[in-house]
C-alpha cells in the first residue's frame, strides 16, 4: 500500500496516525471510535473509486 503513495501522502499518513495519537493521550475511547471512522470512510471511498474505475472499464 505504501509503495502507492507519493510523499505527500506519506506525510498525511503520519499526521493522521499524530492526530489520532494525540485525542488517545486525552481519551483513548474517543481515539479508538475516530480510528474506526476514519478506516470506514477510507473503505467506503476505497469501494467508490474501485467501483467508478469499473464502469469506465479502467480496473
Amino acid at each position: 500500500m505504501l509503495k502507492n503513495l507519493d510523499a505527500l501522502g506519506i506525510v498525511g499518513l503520519l499526521i493522521l496516525l499524530g492526530g489520532i495519537g494525540l485525542i488517545a493521550y486525552a481519551n483513548w475511547i474517543i481515539a479508538v471510535g475516530i480510528a474506526l471512522v476514519v478506516a470506514g470512510l477510507g473503505l467506503v471511498i476505497k469501494s467508490l473509486i474501485s467501483g467508478m474505475l469499473q464502469n469506465f472499464g479502467m480496473f
